[in-house]
């Protein structure tokens, strides 16, 4: 099994093809470094629809389904973090390497079929959202049939189960996120019991469980889980129990009104220099200082999973959400300047990863 760390690789698929008897140490470790880079993965696409929501739009069901999706995943690719370094391992995520690509699969072959990419919110990138949630057996619509998240989540959660010996509570993060969600802290796994209770959390809040739609560890009661949340949305109607025997969901519950968003396109490969459009004095500032925040983000949050003081640590991911509360205004003001290709959709954020100005 090859391991050298790439974005564009297979390591998922490959991972995932070792017989169980050999998800040993080394296995562990690589399989958690995919799920760091598969966490960090579904922040950006879902931030750009979050940051695409106008104003006038930010009390409506849709961007509080949004925003509390986009903490979930946060507090969810913490855990990981802490799941790999309980055991000895280093997360990276500042590395051009390891950042997210788009367009382009999700890191490591897993869910082969699904391009993620960078836009505004609509029905096509909410259809993207709930496919790249999409449980095994959801309780609507049909059933998986690739390797889904939650399918590698298990393998690794019994990966642990066998080698409960590996978990020895070292360079563990904390921090409290429950206003966002029950569950939603980012909390040290110092045993078995730790690592299985944060593998339910990122599960279930994704995926619902088989037999209901609901996330277990909800911000507000009856908040359903991701994949659900979305597929709301994109329907524009409320999930409900159509029939109780045999019980059965549908989307034909309230309506759901789409919110007043700014038409961002879809950031193409490379970014948008690269994807062949003029690039004004202007949009440049912002797209380096959009970029640049988030380089410094990535390189504090490795930073404080490296920190040996819980002090240290927790200082190096303060910096780390000082920068993120940097990247809404230039991702915003992207998003009101208009593409020169009369297609009336706008700018938006890269997502790029910039070394440091030495």
């Amino acid at each position: 099994m090859a391991t050298a760390l790439s974005y564009e690789s297979n390591m998922i698929v490959e991972l995932m093809a070792v017989p169980d008897e050999e998800h040993d140490e080394l296995w562990l470790k690589n399989a958690l470094q995919q799920a760091t880079m598969l966490e960090l993965a579904t922040l950006p696409p879902y931030l750009c629809g979050l940051w695409s929501i106008d104003d006038s739009s930010r009390n409506s069901d849709v961007f509080t389904t949004i925003h509390e999706i986009v903490f979930d995943e946060m507090s969810h690719m913490g855990l990981v973090c802490n799941m790999l370094t309980t055991i000895g391992g280093i997360p990276r995520v500042a590395d051009e390497r390891l950042v997210p690509k788009y367009p382009g699969p999700l890191p490591g072959g897993v869910r082969p079929e699904l391009s993620v990419s960078l836009t505004g919110l609509t029905k096509q990138s909410l259809d993207m959202y709930s496919q790249i949630e999409k449980p095994d057996d959801p309780v609507v619509e049909d059933r998986e049939v690739h390797t889904s998240i939650g399918a590698f989540y298990t393998a690794i959660l019994e990966a642990f189960r066998n080698h409960q010996n590996l978990i020895s509570g070292t360079r563990q993060v904390t921090r409290r996120m429950s206003s966002h969600g029950k569950g939603n802290d980012v909390v040290a796994l110092r045993s078995f019991d730790d690592v299985e209770a944060a593998i339910k959390i990122i599960k279930e809040q994704g995926e619902g469980t088989a037999a209901s739609p609901e996330n277990p560890f909800p911000g507000h009661p009856g908040e359903l889980a991701h994949f659900y949340s979305f597929r709301e949305i994109f329907h524009g109607r409320k999930l409900i129990v159509v029939s109780k025997d045999p019980k059965k969901f549908d989307f034909q519950g309230a309506e759901i009104p789409m919110p007043r968003t700014f038409p961002m396109g879809t950031v193409p490969r490379g970014g948008w220099a690269e994807g062949g459009l003029p690039v004004s004095s202007e949009v440049r500032k912002l797209l380096d200082t959009f970029n640049d925040h988030y380089s410094s983000l990535l390189r504090f949050l490795e930073q404080a999973w490296q920190a040996e003081q819980a002090s240290t640590a927790g200082q190096l991911l303060n910096k780390a959400v000082g920068e993120m509360r940097e990247l809404q205004e230039p991702a915003q003001q992207l998003m009101q300047i208009p593409l020169p290709d009369g297609s009336g959709k706008t700018y938006g954020p890269e997502f790029r990863y910039v070394e440091a100005q030495t």
